[in-house]
């Protein structure tokens, strides 16, 4: 008895102790899950990335900035965004935060410069604050145009928009003039008091960060002004006078890329309402203090009436 006892002692000493919870078979260990960088970027598989933007065409609304991100996309080393972004004006696309503005970026490969355009940035007041607390070494494009022209384009967008909606529209004469006065009321005479404005950007960001581009020139002859949009980016020489030909049934220049030959959309180049010459007049006396006190703040001058 004495043995049968013994040998039960020696095999419970030999067994392997019992887990206190099941086991289970999990395999090799996993990897770890990548964390995405904290550098403002989002990879893809084959090498290219969307990333903030290093540069913002900031205006103005009908200055001509559609026609200048497509002629900046004519170089290599830019990738444009296609929409309007409006992350800084509009609270509703502010309070996504900055995941979701560079997931509005195009994919680019590492050596291109991301560029987006939302022309109601530069008549925004919050927006130059919070451009510059994202990057305050931006460069920042700004295109604009005779500020009486700029309200003449103004209009006509509205006018077509509403007519395409089946929507009462005023005449032009009647938005420009109240009592006899210019309308002090009307929304596209302050786009075009551009020194209020640009007071408000440089308080943030120092003059040699704004590159100022002549959007009448653009429209007349737009390759001069583009080598000037080059230079201020510091790109390498590559966008040449074959890139533009000028297309005599829509009346402005078309772009020619790699033999491909495209024009911006019909909705470009309207013409402008006809606008009484007095009430022009009054326009052109208008502006003629805003523009001066402008090129005061730029250092340079614009062949504006």
């Amino acid at each position: 008895m004495a043995a049968v006892l013994l040998g039960l002692l020696l095999f419970a000493m030999q067994s392997p102790p019992i887990p206190s919870r099941p086991m289970t078979d999990t395999g090799p260990p996993s990897p770890p899950t990548p964390t995405p960088p904290d550098n403002g970027t989002t990879a893809h598989p084959n090498g290219t990335l969307q990333q903030l933007p290093q540069i913002i065409i900031i205006g103005v609304r009908k200055g001509g900035t559609r026609a200048l991100i497509e002629m900046l996309s004519l170089h290599s080393a830019v990738a444009a965004a296609q929409n309007e972004v409006h992350f800084f004006d509009w609270e509703s696309h502010f309070q996504k935060g900055l995941p979701w503005y560079l997931s509005q970026m195009p994919y680019a490969f590492p050596e291109q410069l991301t560029v987006e355009k939302t022309p109601a940035y530069f008549t925004s007041g919050k927006v130059p604050k919070r451009i510059h607390q994202m990057n305050p070494d931006i460069k920042l494009l700004l295109i604009l145009r005779d500020p009486t022209e700029r309200v003449l384009s103004d209009y006509t967008q509205v006018f077509y928009n509403r007519l395409q909606k089946h929507k009462r529209y005023q005449p032009i004469e009647s938005m420009l003039v109240k009592d006899g006065k210019i309308n002090l009321g009307y929304k596209a005479l302050n786009r075009s008091l551009y020194y209020v404005h640009m007071q408000n950007w440089l308080q943030y960001f120092p003059l040699q960060n704004i590159h100022v581009v002549d959007g009448d020139e653009l429209i007349r002859d737009p390759f001069p002004e583009v080598k000037k949009v080059e230079r201020f980016l510091k790109l390498e020489p590559q966008i040449n006078t074959s890139n533009f030909y000028f297309n005599k049934t829509k009346g402005f220049y078309c772009l020619r890329d790699h033999g491909r030959e495209r024009c911006l959309h019909d909705s470009k180049g309207r013409a402008h309402p006809r606008v009484a010459p007095d009430i022009l007049q009054k326009l052109y006396q208008y502006f003629h203090e805003p523009n001066k006190k402008f090129f005061e703040l730029v250092g340079r001058t614009f062949n504006w009436k």
